[in-house]
C-alpha cells in the first residue's frame, strides 16, 4: 500500500506528516515507534526530526501524534504545530484552528510572521517538569561541568534551561545526551542554552530529547523565553534567535505563551508502507 506524506519544516525542523484523517488510510494500521524511527532515518528513510500523524478528534480539528527519530511519542512539538496550522489554514480557508496534543489543547492562527500559536501556560512545579525529587526550579541546586544555576519549565513538554555567555561554545552534542538522561529528569528532558543579544533579544541552541541536536524547536523558543522573561534578563515579546531562524515568543507571568514565526510546505510524496514495517 502508497501512502501519501508531506514533507514540512519551521525554520528547517523538518516533519514527515501523515494524514490519516483521509479515507483511504482508515484500514492503514496505527503509527508505530518501529515504524516512526525508520521513516526518520535520513539515510535509509525520508529522514525527519519528527513524524506527525494527523488523527481525528472529538474536541479539536485535529488530533496530532509527535514520533522521535528513536521512536519515542511526545507530548508536543510547537514547529510541528505551526506546520499543521498552516496545513489545516490551507485546507479549512479558516484563519483560526484547534488542535489536539498529548499535551493539551493548542490554538493556532494565521498572522503576519506565518503562523501563530497559543502554547497554553508554562508549570514550574518541580513535580510537573517532572524532576525526581522537589526543589527551586528558577535555581536549580544542580549543574553539569560549566553549566550551572539551570532553570526547568514545561511547556507541554519538559526543558531545562541554562543562561550561558556563549551558546554557540557550548559542546551540546556532549552534554545534551548526558543531561537528557540524568536520573533527575524520569521522562528525560530538553536542553537550551541561551545567550542575551539585546534587551528582546536571545540566541538559542536546543538538544531534544530523543531528537538531538535540531536546527530549531519552538517548545525550546518558549521555554527559553519564559525563563529569561521569568529572570528579568529581556522583554517581552522576545526575538528567539536559532540557527534555523527567529521566532518571536510573548509571555506574561500568569498568561498563556504566543509563539509566531514561519513554516513551510517542502514538498509531497509516497512511500511503500511494505518498506517501513511496523
Amino acid at each position: 500500500m502508497r501512502i501519501p506524506f508531506r514533507k514540512m519544516h519551521g525554520l528547517g525542523n523538518d516533519f514527515v506528516v501523515i494524514d490519516r484523517r483521509d479515507a483511504a488510510l482508515a484500514a492503514w494500521p496505527a503509527m508505530t515507534g518501529t515504524r516512526a524511527a525508520a521513516l526518520a532515518d535520513r539515510q535509509t528513510g525520508i529522514g525527519c526530526d519528527q513524524v506527525i500523524v494527523l488523527e481525528p478528534s472529538a474536541v479539536a480539528r485535529v488530533r496530532m501524534r509527535i514520533f522521535n527519530p528513536d521512536g519515542g511519542e511526545v507530548e508536543s512539538c510547537g514547529n510541528a504545530t505551526r506546520a499543521v496550522g498552516m496545513l489545516l489554514a490551507g485546507q479549512t480557508g479558516a484563519a483560526e484552528t484547534t488542535i489536539e496534543t498529548g499535551g493539551g489543547l493548542l490554538t493556532a492562527r494565521v498572522d503576519e510572521a506565518g503562523i501563530a500559536v497559543d502554547m497554553g501556560a508554562p508549570r514550574f512545579d518541580w513535580d510537573a517538569i517532572p524532576l525526581a525529587y522537589a526543589m527551586d526550579t528558577l535555581h536549580m541546586p544542580v549543574g553539569w561541568e560549566d553549566l550551572s544555576d539551570p532553570t526547568a519549565v514545561n511547556v507541554g513538554n519538559p526543558h531545562v534551561v541554562c543562561v550561558v555567555a556563549d551558546a554557540q561554545a557550548v559542546d551540546l552534542a556532549r552534554l545534551g545526551p548526558q543531561i537528557e538522561t540524568d536520573p533527575l529528569f524520569p521522562s528525560r528532558i530538553n536542553v537550551n542554552v541561551l545567550n542575551l543579544a539585546g534587551p528582546d533579544h536571545i540566541r538559542l541552541r536546543v538538544w531534544e530529547r530523543g531528537a538531538g541536536l535540531t536546527r530549531a524547536c519552538g517548545t525550546g523558543a518558549c521555554a527559553s523565553a519564559v525563563v529569561a522573561i521569568r529572570r528579568k534578563l529581556v522583554a517581552s515579546p522576545v526575538r528567539v534567535s536559532l540557527p534555523g531562524g527567529d521566532l518571536t515568543i510573548a509571555w506574561a507571568p500568569g498568561g498563556s505563551i504566543t509563539m509566531s514565526g514561519p513554516a513551510t510546505l517542502a514538498f509531497e510524496g509516497t512511500f511503500d508502507d511494505a518498506q517501513f514495517p511496523a
